[in-house]
């Protein structure tokens, strides 16, 4: 008779065949004593040869959904937790590498601690490059510190690729907001709902997680900032309350720099240019310059991203 798994792994995954094998790989390495636990794969269409890789997966106890076409990832999230048979739910991104002890801290935090949520910690991994010197490394050293620094009340801002609730929460709180679309802040959103119901949110450096698919250079980086520009607003406009404002250029020689790029980037298209146009000068200048270009073109994406609604950036592409 077929056991019922104590946590189900949730995966949203879009071209995700070069990633998924190292995920599997530390899923099927967690540690002696690991509660039972499932692995729910969804395919957001764009098969790549995902379907047949996970098809062929026989160490874990898995199963894969997958879209005719891409539906984008709060869809592939809510498929995912729906379908789930687990009492630990555990949201984990497909660029992922996980420690030995992950499924089981995850089920203990909900064990011995009531309600909560769960937010493991991700260590981007960057492979060498000019933009990884300049910028990704530093970018990947202080976002590490800010989520294991932050206090309880701001918690809710790290809810993000590996996370966990229960199933009573799932079913209290409600599924991921379908209004985001693009990159970012869906998962926010469902931090602050966790932060308005009054569920806590802890920490759990135990958890620590490689991600293996940050930006590798600044126009990629660009993207995402203009991109998450965008969810930041809808964020806003759905949550009038939450303690955040506008992104703010600041002041000085700084903020002005900031300000006449961001008006450089009318398009998630022109944020990219930007920065491929800083990628290509990275090599060439001292490492603290190049940290500023990068950090300005960034800057500048969120800023540019912010004052596009999500209609007129679909239309745009």
């Amino acid at each position: 008779m077929a056991v019922d798994p104590v946590a189900s792994i949730i995966v949203p995954s879009y071209r995700g065949a070069d990633r998924i094998p190292q995920l599997l790989d530390s899923l099927a390495a967690q540690q002696d004593g690991t509660p039972h636990f499932e692995v729910v794969v969804v395919v957001d269409g764009a098969d790549d040869g995902s379907v047949a890789l996970l098809e062929n997966e026989s160490r874990l106890d898995l199963r894969n959904m997958v879209f005719p076409e891409n539906r984008g990832r709060v869809a592939a999230l809510n498929a995912g937790f729906e379908a789930a048979r687990g009492d630990v739910l555990i949201r984990c991104d497909d660029d992922l590498v996980v420690p030995p002890g992950y499924v089981a801290a995850h089920v203990e935090a909900h064990t011995s601690s009531g309600t909560i949520g769960v937010v493991g910690p991700t260590r981007d991994i960057h492979a060498p490059s000019a933009y990884a010197r300049a910028y990704g490394e530093d970018a990947a050293r202080k976002s590490l510190a800010h989520a294991l620094s932050r206090p309880p009340q701001e918690r809710w801002r790290l809810w993000a690729a590996s996370c966990s609730i229960t199933r009573e929460t799932w079913e209290s709180v409600g599924r991921y907001d379908d209004r985001y679309w693009g990159y970012g802040w869906e998962d926010v959103d469902y931090g602050y709902r966790l932060h308005s119901a009054g569920i806590p949110i802890d920490v759990v450096e135990a958890l620590t997680a490689e991600h293996h698919g940050p930006a590798r250079n600044a126009g990629a980086r660009s993207v995402k900032a203009f991109e998450a520009g965008g969810a930041r607003s809808t964020f806003r406009q759905l949550h009038p309350e939450a303690p955040i404002g506008e992104p703010a250029a600041g002041n000085g020689v700084w903020g002005l720099g900031v300000r006449l790029t961001a008006a450089t980037m009318r398009s998630r298209r022109a944020a990219e240019r930007v920065g491929r146009c800083i990628d290509r000068m990275l090599p060439l200048v001292p490492r603290p310059l190049g940290r500023k270009l990068a950090a300005l073109a960034v800057e500048s994406a969120g800023n540019a991203g912010a004052t596009r609604s999500v209609d007129e950036e679909r239309r745009a592409r």
